[in-house]
């Protein structure tokens, strides 16, 4: 359990350096075809579809790798 938080730790650091130094560096999600956007006057609303299909993806491959 502690490599696990350890691991995590490091990762998340990483990716908050990353985005500390590069800002833009993932303007891309979120934005992606298929994302759902819909604005009417004063009201927003927003739901990332495919991001989320991406995102999911992605951490299903990274911990089934980090579990061998």
């Amino acid at each position: 359990m502690a490599k696990i938080l350890i691991l995590g730790g490091l990762i998340l650091l990483l990716a908050g350096l990353i985005l500390w130094k590069f800002p833009n560096a993932l303007k891309w999600l979120g934005n992606l075809p298929g994302d759902y956007q819909y604005q009417s006057g004063n009201f927003s609303f927003h739901f990332p579809i495919i991001t989320s299909i991406i995102l999911s993806i992605l951490l299903t491959l990274f911990f089934r790798f980090l579990n061998r």
